[in-house]
């Protein structure tokens, strides 16, 4: 949900609960709307537990509880104060806030809660119990369009803090593209390569002297703004562009009369760093609005020195055109997404060591240990090759010198008599950080956010020592580099054994998505081998980081779209990374939507892979909340062996039964009916009704919609039915298939009406959806019988029996499918290349093949149990009917017992370890 929707549902909801508010008629639905509207989240009766039971000396009830965030809701009506004590049922008086403290305290302790919210309809306390004595932040309804931000720790268990630098920084993205779009309108030729690129850096320019004004870069506050004021706006343009040049010249070198004639621009420093050099960049006219949102709202009304420069440059970045963004594959990274990568790649580590200094009880040797980890901090060289806005280099560069900080305060244990210059001092410099960015704007965002990061490092080092540095002129530079990370000799950038880190998010684009160049750019690197094509353009870095890393200790650590670890990518993406390259992978997060702070936010299916050559001892996969500690992690990203499946064109044990898709029209839609056609049909041509078919695509199936249907003439005489309606529809599935760029369609156009594929016959068959919820714990599979039509969304097994089913319904195929089968999204994508003729069947005695025969009729008895229901119902974690879960259960027993598995403690990573072994030993054997 973007600022502005949230705004305007904040304002909304004001209007709804003023002066309303019963506690126990409204409570549920306020919280309900308050979480849904403004907060953003869409399930909210499946994110928040009203009525939870606390034992006390008697039965009670919390009115609101959040588990994911920990948080405990005390609701009064809106005619209670919040201030003064209620009595109890117990005869005791209690306020709001410390009845909540007595449910807290009879909680199991893993259920206490981190935040105590108090409301009462007209306003909420929240309640740090990380600080219980510390006083409550007071939120009023009224103010809430304004303060909605301080609610969001309700719903982001990683806000440690309410957030206030996070707001500031969206809202100053918003401030930016305001400003952009007022400045384009009055370029002469906006779409004009000097024009983009010149806008571009203009208000690069002019936020960072927003930020300089605010933080006192500048000497003193509102220096920018007063300088511009003077002018009305037909000098506005002037007054920019002398006010560059002088940031640009180094004060002996200006006129020396400048003073007398404009004694406010004399007062700018010498910026240095090259922002200001280019004087070639086009500067337009400005109008009265444009001159007002600028002295006014950027600048009078905004406080840009508590932006954060992390969020702010993937904020700062999403100004540029949507369609560029998706084009160029940029994603947008939360600092809880940035830490993902960060923490277990070097960051962890890193805190750990200091601590462990701390304890060092000794001062000179303390001190002696500080020093050393200083200089081990600023000898770290941290490379993004695909750095977009440069967030993942800025929070590193800002972790890394509140780390320093630390180091310093136990280096100078008396710091006003310390007191040297900043240079003798700070040692850890954005000199150490390295980055590759193909759009020229990324590339200046990226300088800008490491530079407001250095000069706000700078003042929490001012503040140890009560110094007074001057930032300005900057002496540092930064080592972002425009150019395609994909055709640069990262080498050139920064030389591999210069080279600590490489991490990032490089480009999110399907291999299917790529244009022409990217297609290239990726196969020279991939080289032309079988199914190189088939891998996602982040594929790229990942052979580029492994070729660069060869002979170094290099850590490497990347976002990536999940799609790398699944499906028909796996084998051809990580076979040359493991026997080419020799990578090891030594810690990952599973499947987690990787959420953005930019105004138009993006939500992708991401998965973090950690390698390099060394061998740690300590791998780690993340998942959900948790993480495990494994031996080794496999290209699907499981404590299972090293085996990287192959897709395959038959099945991998003999006499198993094939596979295909169902029936494809490619018809335009011509032999298929609704149910209206097909009665207003049958009742014109009597003689159709035995050529009309129900017709079942994966979604009708799945949904209990029949209500499709199709001409069928496959093994019938279509000159037997030579009316007007079947005329006229074969006629514009010719049509359709004549204009086809595809051969094989346009040749099947002379066979109108037949179904482009038809592998169905007139037995029954067992049908798999293609695309299934990753909700489910099992994919609905059935029996379906010959004269129902399957489209080629299902998968269908001609003649599959009672043991087929039961294989294919059971835990371990389903294990193996949530492995290897490709996804749309998250939800599985099944196919019988990639999954089933991949599967390694059991060979079970006649007795464990009776007894799954058994169970898998027991599935389908307990279906038959509800025959309102449709299978996405009775598939439903949330729904599934006890006798419906019972079968599954009996199944999967019986099913683990054909595979020589132990019904108790066998994990399902222990079940895909075992399959893995299976599949090694019988391709080798073939």
């Amino acid at each position: 949900m973007d600022i502005t929707t949230q705004k305007r549902n904040a304002k909304q909801f004001i209007q709804n609960w003023q002066n309303r508010g019963h506690e126990k008629q409204d409570s549920q639905s306020f919280w309900l709307q308050l979480l849904r509207d403004v907060l953003g989240v869409e399930e909210p009766e499946q994110f928040i537990k009203f009525e939870k039971k606390v034992q006390l000396s008697h039965e009670s009830f919390i009115d609101g509880y959040i588990d994911q965030t920990h948080v405990m809701i005390e609701q009064k009506g809106s005619n209670k104060d919040l201030d003064k004590p209620i009595r109890q049922s117990s005869g005791e008086l209690l306020t709001p806030f410390q009845q909540a403290q007595r449910y807290a305290n009879n909680l199991p302790y893993s259920e206490r809660p981190r935040w105590i919210v108090t409301c009462n309809f007209i306003e909420f306390r929240v309640y740090d119990m990380e600080h219980p004595n510390s006083e409550p932040v007071r939120i009023e309804l009224k103010d809430l369009e304004k303060n909605y931000y301080q609610l969001e720790f309700l719903v982001d268990k990683s806000n440690e803090h309410l957030e206030k630098e996070k707001q500031v920084s969206l809202s100053a993205g918003e401030l930016v593209g305001k400003i952009y779009d007022e400045l384009l309108k009055q370029y002469k030729d906006p779409n004009n390569e000097h024009s983009q690129k010149s806008i571009n850096q203009l208000c690069v320019r002019i936020v960072f002297c927003l930020y300089a004004e605010d933080a006192g870069i500048f000497g003193k506050r509102n220096m920018f703004h007063d300088y511009l004021e003077q002018f009305d706006v037909r000098q506005m343009r002037q007054a920019l562009i002398k006010l560059f040049k002088v940031l640009d010249t180094k004060e002996e070198d200006r006129d020396p009369y400048l003073a007398d004639d404009d004694p406010k621009l004399a007062e700018f420093p010498y910026v240095n760093g090259g922002m200001f050099s280019n004087e070639d960049i086009e500067i337009p006219s400005f109008t009265d609005e444009l001159r007002s949102l600028l002295l006014s709202k950027a600048s009078d009304e905004f406080d840009w020195s508590e932006i954060s420069p992390t969020i702010f440059g993937a904020v700062f970045e999403s100004t540029l055109n949507p369609e560029t963004r998706r084009q160029g594959g940029m994603h947008y990274t939360s600092v809880e997404n940035i830490h993902k990568v960060i923490d277990p790649l070097f960051l962890n580590d890193l805190k750990n060591e200091l601590n462990e200094i701390k304890k060092t009880r000794q001062l000179a040797t303390l001190k002696k240990k500080a020093r050393k980890f200083q200089e081990k901090l600023a000898n770290l060289t941290f490379f993004d090759p695909a750095c977009g806005s440069g967030n993942f280099l800025t929070e590193t560069y800002l972790q890394l010198r509140k780390l320093e900080n630390e180091a310093i305060k136990l280096i100078y244990p008396n710091p006003s008599l310390d007191v040297g210059q900043a240079k003798d001092i700070i040692k850890v410099s954005i000199q150490q950080f390295y980055g590759i960015e193909i759009n020229d704007f990324a590339v200046s965002v990226a300088k800008t956010a490491l530079w407001i990061a250095e000069s706000q490092m700078l003042e929490e080092t001012k503040d140890i020592f009560y110094a007074d540095w001057d930032f300005l002129p900057l002496k540092t530079y930064t080592h972002i580099h425009e150019g395609n990370a994909l055709t640069m000799d990262w080498n050139n950038v920064i030389p591999n054994y210069a080279c600590h880190y490489i991490m990032g998010n490089p480009p999110f684009i399907g291999a299917s998505m790529m244009n022409k160049e990217q297609k290239e750019e990726a196969v020279s690197i991939f080289g032309k081998r079988p199914r190189t094509r088939s891998i996602d353009y982040v594929g790229a870095w990942y052979y580029k980081a492994a070729k660069f890393i060869q002979g170094t200790e290099i850590k490497c650590a990347f976002v990536s779209t999940n799609s790398i670890t699944e499906g028909e990518q796996v084998q051809p993406m990580w076979s040359e990374l493991y026997n080419k390259y020799h990578i090891i992978i030594n810690f990952a997060y599973k499947t987690f939507i990787w959420t953005t702070e930019a105004k138009s936010k993006a939500a992708v299916h991401c998965v973090i892979i950690s390698f390099s050559l060394l061998d740690n001892r300590n791998k780690i996969i993340f998942y959900d909340d948790t993480k495990e500690c494994v031996n080794q992690i496999n290209s699907y990203l499981l404590d299972a062996p090293n085996v990287l499946v192959r897709n395959r064109s038959k099945p991998l044990n003999k006499n198993t039964l094939k596979m295909t898709k169902g029936n494809q029209p490619s018809d335009g839609g011509n032999l298929l009916l609704t149910i209206d056609e097909k009665n207003r049909v049958i009742k014109k041509y009597p003689d159709l009704k035995e050529v009309i078919k129900l017709y079942l695509t994966a979604r009708d199936y799945l949904h209990n919609n029949n209500e499709r249907f199709c001409l069928w003439f496959k093994d019938k005489d279509v000159t037997n039915y030579n009316n007007p309606f079947v005329k006229r529809r074969l006629e514009l599935v010719k049509q359709f298939r004549e204009k086809s760029s595809a051969r094989p369609t346009r040749e099947k156009a002379q066979t109108p009406y037949l179904f482009f594929s038809t592998p169905q016959t007139n037995e029954n068959y067992l049908c798999v959806p293609e695309i299934s919820s990753e909700r489910r714990r099992y994919i609905p599979i059935g029996f379906l019988t010959g004269d129902v039509i399957a489209s080629n969304k299902l998968l269908i097994v001609l003649g599959a029996k009672l043991y087929d089913l039961g294989i294919l319904e059971s835990n371990v195929h389903m294990a193996w499918v949530r492995t290897v089968a490709g996804r749309l999204k998250s939800d599985y994508q099944y196919s019988s290349s990639v999954v089933y003729n991949t599967f390694p069947w059991p060979t079970p005695t006649d007795k464990q093949k009776a007894k799954i025969e058994k169970t898998a009729q027991a599935i389908l008895d307990a279906r038959a149990l509800y025959p309102d229901s449709s299978l996405a119902d009775l598939y439903d974690p949330l729904t599934m009917p006890k006798e419906l879960l019972k079968a599954h259960q009996d199944n999967d027993r019986a099913v683990m017992e054909a595979y020589g598995l132990s019904v108790k403690g066998t994990t399902e990573s222990d079940a895909v370890a075992h399959l893995f072994k299976m599949y090694e030993k019988l391709t080798k054997e073939q």
